[in-house]
């Protein structure tokens, strides 16, 4: 899909793709994870089209958007900054409705905890992705013996791929290599689901690797609080390789307004289950939805 239209903020060029207009109803912003770009979201975009203004766009890095060589143009703070400029440009004056998935989820939380973005986003859908400030008090309160620690020592587990991420050059080698173009194929054995491979697969995974090392550490080691008054829809696939159920276990102590919904599905579940995750995010904005646009 060809973009809609090209966010400038500083030296980053964002594309955005959107379906429909803000007349068409609600706007819904999704953000893709790693190593992903924006056409993860294509099959439940197009379902949400009918009801909503639908709005996506290729993080920095990824896609058609432009990729810093830098480690610190990747904290969180520069994308959500990228998020406001996207919100600015592509729903003007007006609350969304926020969806996150992996990384896209990991990073949003950082939006919907702090102000000022906090006040224009309306509901937040959160996908396989946790708030790394959460999963730091986490990991203090339950890295211990007994039950709670077997639970902290598996999620760690899960998350071996981060330890190899900051090991110079291996993660980048790989992708160059072989990940870059046999994606699809490891998509395909992990998941169940068939993807087509993204012309810009390889150099993807390169840049996103940023995100872990620019990002994990920092926040895990130094966790800050991160309370929310925005209400919650937490998407968990129980087949999830990556991310355990078990480190949104403390989530209501942030968040007061919170739904929890599972799916029998894996990782990339807006792949294999389009339908549920859409409908999902269509019954969470109108339940919460605010007064509709006017017709021009």
């Amino acid at each position: 899909m060809t973009p809609t239209r090209t966010v400038t903020r500083g030296p980053v060029e964002l594309a955005v793709y959107e379906r429909g207009t803000v007349e068409s109803g609600p706007t819904v912003v999704l953000v893709h994870g790693y190593p992903d770009s924006a056409r993860v979201w294509d099959a439940i975009a197009d379902k949400l089209a009918a009801q909503f203004h639908v709005v996506a766009y290729d993080v920095r890095g990824a896609g058609a958007s432009s990729a810093p060589t830098r480690r610190q143009d990747y904290v969180i703070k520069e994308l959500m900054a990228d998020l406001g400029a996207v919100l600015d440009a592509a729903a003007p004056g007006r609350k969304v409705h926020l969806v996150g998935h992996d990384w896209g989820s990991i990073q949003c939380w950082e939006g919907v905890t702090t102000v000022p973005l906090s006040a224009r986003i309306a509901t937040y859908t959160s996908i396989s992705g946790p708030c790394l400030d959460h999963v730091g008090y986490w990991l203090r309160d339950n890295a211990k013996p007994g039950w709670r620690g077997r639970q902290v020592l598996k999620q760690l587990l899960r998350s071996w791929y981060i330890v190899a991420f900051q090991l110079p050059g291996l993660a980048p080698a790989a992708w160059k290599l072989a990940l870059g173009k046999h994606w699809a194929t490891v998509l395909k054995r992990l998941e169940g689901t068939a993807v087509d491979l993204s012309p810009t697969q390889a150099d993807d995974g390169r840049n996103g690797i940023q995100l872990y090392r620019a990002n994990v550490l920092k926040k895990l080691l130094k966790p800050e609080p991160r309370h929310t008054a925005v209400p919650v829809q937490l998407i968990i696939p129980l087949r999830d390789r990556f991310v355990g159920p078990e480190v949104f276990e403390s989530l209501p102590r942030w968040v007061p307004t919170l739904r929890r919904r599972a799916i029998d599905a894996g990782h990339w579940l807006l792949l294999s289950h389009p339908d549920k995750v859409a409908r999902c995010i269509a019954e969470w904005a109108d339940e919460h939805a605010g007064p509709r646009p006017k017709a021009r």
